[in-house]
């Protein structure tokens, strides 16, 4: 995979608390999400974080390379939620098995005892019969597993690249379920007018593979548009009323679950780590890197990472290195955004 963005290392430097493209973010429940790549080898063509090779919006990547560091910020979290169930969720604005350390990430997570669910979102890039039975020893508990259509051509063309290839993918999810512990989620994005076919055949082969041995097999996604994602020309976002009658009408007819809850995958609410800044507050931030997105930067303040939207390349050549003055204007889940007061 070859990008030309700047690719920044993450290590002990930086907090991984606070930014929504990496590190660990806490939504008030006992599933962490945990982001260590943001690196894409595919275009799909709905991706509602525009990642890819194919990218207009990104100008940096990040990879978080210090898994003690990521492994022992974890324990921390754990620890201030005060919970004993925890599942840690592998996913991203990236595709998770870029990742090089993946193995070792899943080996060290399965030794936290809190943790008790580990589950990975991917499309499968890299699978091969070796690394699943490596991720499975390691411990890994789930696979979901993006996957759009069974014909051929359909998937290349919603990966949005020639390479992607369906068979196998399919090949190394009989695997999964047929010689792994591991379980098995099928993950489609159903957007209207291009897989609408697909998603009956999905659900069908989802069933016969033997996929859901603790978990439901099955989560289907609307596509759902967003602001700098992608929209493919000419697709009508389905209502959510329409979304889930065709849900319920293919519960029916396949007898399996497809309306999902918290509750299928055994999530609760729980404590939130605390909200360091208040929306309005003016705070000092070091600038640190160039952000994700274009027109941002990545500043820190204590234990949090903060990003600064709104600036002009010749402004962010200026004020990396520097502390600013900015005001927070998010803060949902200490995933914080802030412009620049000066």
């Amino acid at each position: 995979m070859i990008t030309m963005r700047r690719v920044v290392k993450v290590d002990g430097d930086l907090p991984l608390i606070g930014c929504i493209a990496f590190g660990i973010i806490d939504r008030g429940t006992n599933l962490l999400q945990i982001r260590v790549t943001t690196l894409c080898p595919y275009n799909c063509i709905y991706c509602s974080v525009d990642a890819g090779p194919h990218s207009r919006t990104r100008q940096t990547e990040y990879v978080i390379t210090d898994v003690d560091y990521l492994v022992e910020t974890l324990r921390q979290v754990i620890e201030y939620k005060g919970v004993k169930h925890v599942e840690a969720h592998l996913d991203g604005v990236g595709e998770v098995m870029t990742y090089d350390k993946i193995v070792e990430l899943v080996q060290k997570l399965s030794e936290i005892p809190q943790i008790k669910v580990i589950s990975m979102q991917t499309r499968g890039y890299r699978f091969t019969y070796h690394i699943l039975d490596e991720l499975a020893d390691a411990g890994l508990s789930r696979v979901n597993l993006s996957i759009d259509a069974l014909d051929s051509d359909l998937a290349k063309y919603m990966a949005g690249v020639d390479w992607y290839n369906v068979e196998e993918v399919i090949n190394y999810a009989e695997y999964i379920v047929r010689s792994t512990k591991m379980d098995l989620l099928i993950a489609p994005v159903w957007v209207p007018g291009i897989n609408d076919r697909e998603i009956p055949r999905l659900i069908e082969w989802a069933k016969r593979i033997g996929a859901g041995k603790r978990w439901p097999p099955l989560g289907i996604q609307k596509f759902v548009v967003h602001k700098r994602g992608r929209k493919p020309r000419g697709v009508r976002e389905m209502r959510w009323s329409e979304f889930y009658r065709w849900l319920r009408k293919w519960e029916k007819e396949f007898g399996i679950k497809l309306v999902l809850s918290p509750e299928d995958f055994q999530i609760f609410k729980t404590r939130s780590l605390p909200t360091r800044f208040r929306v309005g507050e003016r705070i000092w931030v070091k600038v640190v890197e160039w952000g994700w997105q274009k027109g941002e930067l990545l500043g820190v303040c204590g234990d949090r990472l903060v990003t600064i939207v709104g600036v002009r390349s010749d402004e962010g050549e200026y004020l990396l290195g520097k502390v600013v003055r900015v005001e927070v204007i998010e803060n949902k889940h200490n995933i914080y955004l802030a412009r620049l007061h000066l």
